[in-house]
Parts: structure tokens; C-alpha cells; sequence
């Protein structure tokens, strides 16, 4: 089926009303035999065929106009047909009646016409037309060629024109927006359901990629824990076992290797707790500065381990978050057990858009060439470069350990010293 806007703008308004069509040719076939009639006895001998022929003519020429064409541009020949006809049958009669067969022929048009340009211009020729045809009628049958009376003779024709013109193009163009303005309507309905089906997909496909990924960080908390706890747990075998070889010997060293030891289960506790509460979705609150002041206290707290520190209130990520407190763990897990240290340096702080974290202790430190970086430090390099940023180490005999971080800050924060 077609749409209404879709005729409209193809020039084809009248199939609107299939009756339409049948309506004007009928009015038109009546017009034309009322105007031969009342115009039979004025008109002379030869004159009467001229006007039957004429109107036999515009009947047959309409008929393959309203039925046999469809575009308005295939119906153009037909309305300059109308034209010379009218004229025709416009000369050889006194004019009565005539301008009713302008108004249908004309009505024709204007239903045809999808531009008030054009039917002005028609109307304004035909008009013209009408006068200038009927004034020189009237001069052929007087002798005489008087325009002003044949304006006045003209002149209630004129008035039914002007008239028809305007209360047919008047309503045209009311019928006309009323159509664009429902089309509108309905486009930008249709346009809403496609926005909604959009919508309805991309929240199908947001709720699938948020499936995806809780799976994916699930795997990867499991991997951590494999990783993080399984490592710190055999860590703190190995250290009680060494400080149980060297309890009688060197109780100092042993003190010190069981302190570590007992650092690194305290870690490795906090590490299962904190990937346990991300697996059954609880939120941990914290702040990083409170999780790193945690690690340093629980380090310090009932040992011979001194802390100082400056660390400042900063908000990142949890991806980044979690990587800070793990080297901070790390740290100083490898201080105790590998460098004997009994002293820390702590320093996280945020400048020009760049996190800088330090951590120094007074071990006993070695060459950086024998460094052999184990699972932990090499773990550091590579989380450091997957959030942005970098770490490296410097050490030397005697002069204790150093770990320097860089990442790029999420949030400028204030911090605090102590």
C-alpha cells in the first residue's frame, strides 16, 4: 500500500479518493453539455461544430488524463490541450458557463500540482486567458473591441476563479501539512522503537560483557591467590625451618627469620581475606593510605622493626591499589629475610600527575650485578608496565635495599606525614 505523503508528493493527491477521479470527468461532461446547450442558439452554423468538436475533445483528452496517465509530468501536453480547448470553446460562445469549466479542469490541476508556484502560474495564465479570449469573442460578435466591458462582463467569471483558486489551494495546503506533520510523527516514532531496540541490545550486550569480565577477574583473583599465597605460605616454611637450623647457634638471626616469617603468614592471611571478599563481591572501604599504615603496623607491632614513613592520601584504582600494597609486602618481607634489616623507609606521594613510591631498608644489601630477581620482583616489573608505569631497584654491600615505583596518578589527594 502506498503512503499518503508518498502520493502526495508524486502529484497523484486525487487517487487519495478513488471517487475522485470519476467525480471531476462526471462534472466535467455535465458542465460541457449545459454550455453547449445555453450557447446553441447564439452561436453561429459553423461555430456549433467547432464548440461540439472541442468538447468532445477535452472529454476524450481528459478521460487519458484522470485514467490513462500517472505522473504529472506525462500530463503536461494535456493541460496545454486543456488550454487551446477552452480557448476554442471560450471564442465561439458568449462566455456563460464557462469559467465553471475553467474550475474543473483547474481543479484537476491544482490536485496535481504539489507546488503553489505552478498553481498560481496556471491559475494566473488561465485567468488571463479567459479575459483576453472572451473580450475578443466579444469584439467578433459586436464589431468592436471594448475591453473595459468585456472585464465587466467578465467580471462575476473573474470573481469564481479567484475564488476557486484560493479555497482549493487554501485547503491543499492545510490537507498537505496536516499529511507531513503525521509522517513526521510517525518516523519519529518509528525512530524511538529502533532507539529502544538499540537500547535493549546494548543493555543485553553490556550485562554479557559484565558477565565476561566478573568471570575473567575471578580467574585472575584465583590466579593471584595460586600465585601471592601459595608463594608467601612455602616462604614461611622456609624461613621457620631456617631459623629452627639456626635457634641454638645464633638466636639473633633465628629471631629475626621468625619475625619475618610470622610478617609473610600475616600477609599471605590478609591476601586470601582480601581475595575472598572480591570473590563473594563484599567492597573493601579502606583507603590505600589505612591498607599501607595496616601493613607497616602489623609489621612493627611486638618487633624490633622501626618504621618511618610520609605516605599520602591518595585514590586509585583497585588495580593499582592492590599492586602498591603488594610491593609494599614484598618489600619488606625481602628486607627481613634476605637483608637482615631492622630499619624502614616509606614514602608514597603524588607529583604532577606521576605516584612515586620508595621503600629503603638498612639491609646488608649487595652488588647490583649479582641481583637475581626471584618470583617477586620480576612480578614487580611486569604488573608495573600492564598499569603505565616502572620499577627498579638499587642496592650496594652494606647500604641496605631500595625499591622505586612510578605509576600514573588517578586522583589528586592530600596526604600526611608521621
Amino acid at each position: 500500500m502506498h503512503n499518503p505523503i508518498t502520493l502526495l508528493r508524486q502529484g497523484r493527491l486525487e487517487t487519495l479518493i478513488p471517487a475522485g477521479k470519476a467525480l471531476i470527468f462526471a462534472v466535467l461532461i455535465v458542465v460541457e453539455v449545459v454550455v453547449f446547450a445555453s450557447n446553441f442558439d447564439t452561436m453561429i452554423s459553423y461555430g456549433i461544430w467547432i464548440t461540439l468538436a472541442a468538447e468532445i475533445a477535452l472529454a476524450v483528452e481528459n478521460a487519458v488524463k484522470i485514467w490513462g496517465l500517472r505522473s504529472f509530468k506525462h500530463k503536461i501536453v494535456c493541460y496545454v490541450l486543456d488550454t487551446l480547448l477552452l480557448l476554442v470553446i471560450t471564442f465561439f460562445t458568449d462566455g456563460a458557463l464557462i469559467s465553471t469549466m475553467y474550475v474543473v479542469i483547474l481543479t484537476e490541476f491544482y490536485l496535481s500540482q504539489k507546488k503553489l508556484s505552478g498553481s498560481i502560474a496556471m491559475g494566473a495564465c488561465s485567468i488571463v486567458l479567459f479575459l483576453a479570449t472572451f473580450a475578443i469573442s466579444s469584439a467578433f460578435r459586436s464589431g468592436e473591441l471594448n475591453i473595459w466591458a468585456s472585464v465587466s462582463s467578465a467580471f462575476n467569471d473573474l470573481i469564481v476563479l479567484i475564488l476557486h483558486f484560493l479555497i482549493v489551494n487554501f485547503t491543499l495546503q492545510v490537507y498537505r501539512k496536516n499529511l507531513e506533520i503525521a509522517q513526521a510523527i510517525e518516523e519519529l516514532n518509528e525512530s524511538n522503537q529502533k532507539l529502544n531496540e538499540s537500547n535493549e541490545k546494548l543493555r543485553a550486550a553490556n550485562l554479557e560483557l559484565q558477565t565476561v569480565t566478573l568471570l575473567e577477574e575471578r580467574q585472575r583473583i584465583a590466579k593471584e591467590i595460586h600465585d601471592t599465597a601459595g608463594h608467601s605460605i612455602t616462604t614461611v616454611i622456609m624461613q621457620t625451618e631456617a631459623a629452627r637450623l639456626v635457634l641454638d647457634s645464633d638466636p639473633e638471626d633465628a629471631k629475626r627469620k621468625l619475625a619475618a616469617a610470622n610478617l609473610q603468614a600475616k600477609n599471605a592471611l590478609e591476601e586470601l581475606r582480601e581475595s575472598v571478599h572480591l570473590l563473594s563481591g563484599m567492597e573493601q572501604r579502606p583507603t590505600l593510605r589505612e591498607e599501607l599504615l595496616s601493613i607497616i603496623h602489623e609489621s612493627s607491632d611486638g618487633t624490633d622493626i622501626t618504621f618511618r614513613y610520609d605516605v599520602a592520601d591518595l585514590r586509585l584504582c583497585d588495580a593499582k591499589s592492590r599492586f602498591l600494597t603488594n610491593t609494599l609486602k614484598e618489600g619488606i618481607s625481602n628486607g627481613l629475610r634476605h637483608g637482615g634489616a631492622t630499619a624502614f623507609w616509606f614514602e608514597l606521594k603524588e607529583q604532577k600527575g606521576i605516584v612515586r613510591f620508595f621503600l629503603s631498608d638498612n639491609g646488608k644489601g649487595m652488588e647490583l650485578s649479582a641481583l637475581k630477581e626471584g618470583f617477586g620482583l620480576s612480578g614487580m616489573h611486569r604488573r608495573a608496565a600492564s598499569l603505565g608505569g616502572q620499577v627498579w631497584f638499587e642496592t650496594e654491600p652494606g647500604e641496605g635495599f631500595e625499591i622505586h615505583l612510578t605509576l600514573p596518578a588517578d586522583l589528586r589527594s592530600e596526604g600526611g606525614k608521621q
